[in-house]
């Protein structure tokens, strides 16, 4: 069976796999524990899944096992910790920016990508960024706060946020 080693949020990794395909999210959840990312459509569509490979997000859900291997994937839970939790997560919980926490995880992974990038990001720049990422529960305007909060200024372009 072959076997794929990598990098999970700093610890050096060996799964099996009987199929190379078999995605990543399912290798992360059931062989590794890691249960941050969550299944939502398994279409790469609702970005509740979204994990950083190699500092860019990637859905894990679409993301085969056999591509990771050799590389550097950072979870929701190798981000920071209950009583040191990264910027971007003290800024999600400063605005209670979760309300079912579903597609919270997603968010934060794509707020953390997007700030690496963009450490200044307009509001517009903010949403464009999260497009492709659902929250059912309506807390969009919380969501925007809590990545104006992480970047450390109200965000220009926009009201509210």
């Amino acid at each position: 069976m072959p076997n794929y080693r990598f990098s999970v949020n700093g610890e050096s990794r060996s799964v099996e796999s009987r199929d190379p395909a078999q995605p990543l999210l399912y290798v992360l959840r059931n062989a590794l524990g890691l249960t941050g990312a969550k299944f939502g459509c398994g279409e790469g569509q609702c970005g509740s899944c979204a994990v950083l490979l190699d500092g860019k997000v990637a859905y894990a859900c679409l993301t085969p096992v056999s591509a990771v291997a050799g590389r550097t994937v950072t979870t929701i839970e190798g981000l920071g910790t209950a009583l040191k939790p990264h910027p971007v997560q003290a800024a999600f919980i400063a605005e209670q920016a979760a309300q079912c926490g579903y597609c919270a995880s997603g968010m934060v992974m794509k707020s953390v990508e997007l700030l690496a990038a963009n450490p200044k990001p307009t509001r517009d720049e903010v949403k464009a960024a999260l497009a492709g990422h659902l929250c059912r529960c309506g807390t969009h305007e919380r969501i925007l706060r809590a990545v104006a909060r992480a970047a450390g200024a109200a965000m220009p372009g926009g009201t509210g946020a």
